[in-house]
């Protein structure tokens, strides 16, 4: 793509969302996508996630079909975040991430306390491509109650001696709670919150107070990211698209966690039960733009250099 094209594309997405003229012009940043899953159904043993039934993601989500979408974007590099449990598909999406320049790097889904936790991870990490891994409240799992295992926290320190990171899902107050004390058990691991946008704020009065005093604490954790992703919400069967209706959750964690540890993810394909991907993209432009070129170009980009330490694989890439 030649520089007239790129521009031309982020003028008509910024018109999309009502920009000036002036902003359209800024708004050709590049984007480091930090967020994308990788998956094949067809592949022979099949795959654990997403399932037969599911008609929007049950196709292969690959690095071919991505570049088609989001390259036109001006999407210049993407992370994979590992959709499987299995530990031998971590080997699988490296692999098909390398055939792929786009791809920047891969966060595997590994699980510390386990025994052969460091062999795999020994393994893995030998490719410059594995960045890290991610554990939360996701395949059965609760980080809350591995914290208080010394095997557990011992593997997750040497995450963070061999300089790769956490990415954790899915936040819920527990969630935010068992971080706030990872950072104190493990201080100088990077942490990375995903989808934080789409959490649920607790009705409950005092889990409210407590998820707030948490956010709060995490906001002073330098080490901590967040990825805004997953912003788009379904109420009474529709998703609104007015920036103004996400305004203030966005205002909430821009506030706590300022411009330099945020992170855009698309979630793509995982997007695609929501609205097509750029709609979203347009959205969190939209948002960071008016914060000025400066922040939006953190967000999109700079951060993730920051959060991740990926490697540049194309001169497409910042």
């Amino acid at each position: 793509m030649n520089r007239r094209t790129f521009l031309s594309l982020s003028a008509g997405a910024s018109l999309a969302t009502g920009l000036s003229v002036s902003a359209q012009r800024k708004a050709a940043i590049p984007i480091i996508d930090t967020h994308i899953h990788l998956f094949d159904p067809n592949r022979p043993q099949g795959i654990p996630w997403p399932g037969k039934n599911d008609k929007i993601l049950y196709k292969p989500a690959l690095p071919e079909r991505y570049r088609g979408i989001a390259g036109r974007l001006g999407v210049a590099g993407a992370i994979v975040v590992e959709a499987s449990p299995w530990p031998e598909d971590n080997q699988w999406v490296l692999e098909v991430a390398a055939k792929d320049k786009i791809i920047v790097g891969v966060i595997g889904n590994l699980e510390p306390g386990k025994p052969e936790f460091n062999k795999q991870l020994d393994r893995f990490q030998n490719n410059p491509l594995f960045l890290g891994i991610r554990y939360g409240n996701l395949w059965g799992r609760d980080i809350a109650i591995q914290l208080k295992s010394p095997g557990f926290i011992s593997d997750l320190k040497a995450l963070a001696r061999d300089g790769l990171v956490l990415d954790t899902a899915n936040p819920n107050p527990a969630l935010l709670a068992a971080i706030v004390n990872l950072t104190d058990l493990v201080p100088d691991l990077k942490i990375i919150i995903d989808h934080l946008p789409q959490m649920n704020i607790p009705a409950d009065k005092q889990i409210k107070n407590n998820y707030e005093a948490d956010l709060r604490l995490l906001g002073q954790s330098p080490k901590v990211y967040v990825k805004i992703s997953e912003v788009l919400r379904r109420v009474n069967g529709q998703i609104p698209t007015e920036l103004d209706f996400y305004r203030e959750r966005l205002d909430e964690l821009f506030t706590t966690f300022g411009e330099d540890r945020l992170l855009y993810g698309s979630d793509w394909p995982n997007s695609d039960q929501w609205l097509p991907f750029e709609t979203g993209l347009n959205l969190v432009r939209e948002y960071f733009m008016e914060k000025g070129q400066t922040a939006a170009e953190k967000y999109f980009w700079k951060n993730s250099v920051a959060a991740y330490n990926w490697r540049k694989r194309d001169v497409t890439q910042p």
